[in-house]
């Protein structure tokens, strides 16, 4: 019984092994909350958030102190006060550097003072070579870390400074370079690999109205990469009352570039109306990368009809008035069958050469042009009998003038 027992815990805790593996591998890339992060070599992300402003401390040979307070700044201090080698503002400031070098981080800014020339005008500078682990000549062992080296250049107004610290946690790795904004040349989904604060989780500010019944998401990679982009696929919470599909050439895998951004349309209709956003999931797999994915909302205050609705529209107009023509044409020969009848009563001969159709139009619309009168008709008839007759005698002619030319 109590081997029973065990062999079930032990399922249970493989499949939320599972579980949880799954979860982590399905993760999306977020966008860290701090910009004290970095991307290594191996495009593994390097989240340093916690050690903002942790202090580090190195006693110098004149007297002075060294301080690094992480991802913030660089300064000297002595008893005259202390000198500024510059602030930490951007995450381009936090790089991969090359062995045995972890990374990189970059301080500037800096004081002016004897340093009004120096390069770019930057002032004072530092530049601080992380190691992940232990320095090089084994010391900072058992410590959160510490400062191996200092190194002045004063002509070129900077501090080269060597940090040993504990390696973080790896994270993801990211698929660097690639976006997804409203516009081609836009990120604000999605930046360098990593979803934006807003679309990593759902967020009702961020939902769209109901009225929008389609969405357009531009994706870029670079050139290099761009064939490791998959075609993308979606979830939707809850299930049922909002209908999505993804089209465009992103959905059909084709590859983007930064030249040529792939465009994936997410049509949505709202079935039903409904109290809170819908939230749609989408996720582009990247082969060798963690995915990318990112969370859509959508407000469905109403219901909307049915996208076939114009299409059923236009096709109910196009039996009527196929209908309507055929029960013109039955009408046209209908007329003109009247019409030979009446015409036949009456001892009246069908124009010669008239055919069915030419008919019909003049009974539908009345006869075209004009007629010529009956005395016209029979001049015309009469016209080679005219031809016919013998010149007249000279005699009649020159009567025939006198009595005409005489006064």
């Amino acid at each position: 019984m109590l081997l029973g027992w065990s062999c079930s815990f032990a399922k249970l805790a493989f499949l939320i092994g599972v579980i949880l593996v799954n979860v982590h591998l399905a993760a999306s890339v977020v966008m860290p909350s701090s910009n004290c992060y970095a991307l290594d070599n191996s495009s593994y992300l390097a989240d340093y958030t916690d050690w903002i402003g942790h202090p580090f401390e190195y006693d110098g040979k004149d007297g002075d102190d060294l301080v690094i307070r992480f991802c913030k700044d660089v300064e000297s201090r002595s008893q005259t006060g202390y000198v500024d080698f510059g602030r930490y503002a951007t995450n381009h400031y936090f790089v991969p550097g090359p062995a045995p070098v972890n990374f990189v981080q970059g301080f500037y800014n800096g004081d002016l003072m004897s340093c009004e020339h120096s390069f770019d005008k930057m002032g004072r500078t530092a530049q601080v070579n992380i190691l992940c682990g232990n320095c090089l000549s084994g010391a900072c062992k058992g410590q959160l870390g510490c400062i191996c080296s200092v190194v002045y250049d004063a002509i070129k107004c900077r501090v080269i400074i060597e940090l040993a610290i504990p390696c973080v946690k790896r994270g993801p790795r990211v698929f660097e370079g690639f976006t997804v904004g409203f516009h081609p040349r836009s990120w604000e989904v999605v930046y360098n690999g990593m979803t934006q604060l807003g679309y990593e989780k759902p967020h009702h500010g961020f939902s769209f109205q109901t009225e929008q019944t389609y969405l357009s998401l531009y994706l870029t990679a670079m050139s290099s990469l761009s064939g490791l982009v998959g075609k993308p696929t979606l979830k939707i919470n809850p299930d049922k009352g909002l209908k999505v599909e993804l089209s465009g050439s992103a959905a059909s895998g084709s590859a983007p570039t930064t030249l040529s951004p792939s465009i994936l349309i997410v049509n949505w209709r709202c079935l039903s109306a409904h109290d809170i956003p819908y939230e749609i999931f989408i996720s582009i797999p990247i082969d060798g990368y963690d995915p990318v994915e990112f969370t859509l909302t959508k407000l469905c205050d109403y219901k909307q009809g049915d996208e076939n609705d114009s299409t059923r529209g236009w096709a109910t107009f196009g039996v009527l008035s196929c209908i309507f023509i055929v029960l013109s044409m039955l009408f046209c020969c209908g007329g003109f069958i009247y019409k030979s009848r009446v015409e036949r009563q009456r001892g009246l001969d069908a124009l010669p050469g008239m055919s069915i159709l030419s008919a019909c139009l003049e009974t539908v619309t009345g006869p075209r042009g004009y007629t010529l009168g009956d005395d016209i008709r029979r001049n015309f008839a009469n016209q080679s009998s005219w031809d016919d007759q013998p010149a007249s005698a000279p005699g009649t002619q020159g009567a025939s003038e006198r009595k005409y030319g005489s006064i």
